[in-house]
Formats: C-alpha cells, sequence, structure tokens
C-alpha cells in the first residue's frame, strides 16, 4: 500500500519518502530484539527523521506497524500535518500474507515479540481514515488516502 501511495504522490509530483520499517531497522537496530526499550526507541528515532525530512520539504509515509499508540502519538507531535491511516486487517489475513515467516516464527516459538501474537497492539482510537487490508486493494486505498489529503488542504 505505501508504494501504491508513494506512485500516486509522485504523479502528482510530491516528493515523498518511504520510511519502511525492515529498512529503517537496519540502520537503527541492525541485531533487534524487539523488547519494549528498543520499539520505543527504534520508532522514537523514526518519528525523528520522518520529522526532520518534513521541515525540510519532503512529504512521508511511514510504512510500519507501530503497535502501540504511544509510538504513532510521538510522530504526530512532531509532525503537524500527520494523517493517521489505520490499515485494519484481521490477525488471520495478516498470517495468511506473511512473506517474511514472521507470524509462523512466532507462533512456533522462534520469533518474540510479534505484535498480535506476543506484544500487543493497540489500534488507533480517533485515525483520519480507516482501510481495511483484507479487502480494499492498494491503489483503492492509495487513492482514499490522497483525497483525504486534499480534504484536509495538505494536497
Amino acid at each position: 500500500m505505501a508504494a501504491a501511495l508513494g506512485g500516486e504522490l509522485a504523479a502528482r509530483g510530491v516528493n515523498a519518502a518511504i520510511l519502511e520499517s525492515d529498512a529503517m531497522r537496519r540502520i537503527l537496530t541492525p541485531a533487534p530484539v524487539y523488547t519494549e526499550e528498543e520499539r520505543d526507541a527504534f520508532y522514537g528515532g523514526v518519528a525523528f527523521i520522518g520529522a526532520l525530512l518534513v521541515r525540510h520539504g519532503v512529504s512521508v509515509i511511514f510504512d510500519a506497524t507501530a503497535n502501540r499508540r504511544a509510538y504513532r502519538d510521538r510522530a504526530r507531535e512532531q509532525i503537524p500535518e500527520f494523517l493517521e491511516v489505520y490499515v485494519d486487517c484481521p490477525l488471520p489475513v495478516c498470517e495468511s500474507r506473511d512473506p517474511k515467516g514472521i507470524y509462523r516464527k512466532a507462533r512456533e516459538g522462534k520469533a518474540p515479540n510479534v505484535p498480535g501474537i506476543q506484544a500487543g497492539y493497540e489500534p488507533p482510537l480517533h485515525p483520519e481514515l480507516v482501510v481495511r487490508g483484507d479487502s480494499e486493494n492498494p491503489a483503492d486505498a492509495a487513492r482514499r488516502i490522497i483525497a483525504a489529503l486534499e480534504n484536509h488542504g495538505w494536497l
């Protein structure tokens, strides 16, 4: 979905950076253990980088689970034009689409602290937009996100 949104923004001439958690993790936490403390530091770093990019005129797409509201709230505090999009997708669907095998490993006890399995997931209380990850295709979701950005006057 992030790639589809990035493409829609690029087609409108908007310079956008996708901060994808796996890529960011290789830099910020190259040997992750996924503790609450490490996640807090990781998402703090990602929010800081996103805010820095925004201050320099680059739109940012956060492509990350951010399983705690506090992580998302921190980014919202740092970025005035912050649109929270909740990709609502039932856990069984997430598990069936698991290209990296993380959920399988979690179920086998080989991957600790996976959100939705051992680590809690706190859904947003008031997201600006909800996308159905189990039934909405990425292109349609990206167009709805663009419409929401336009409605806020940010595009």
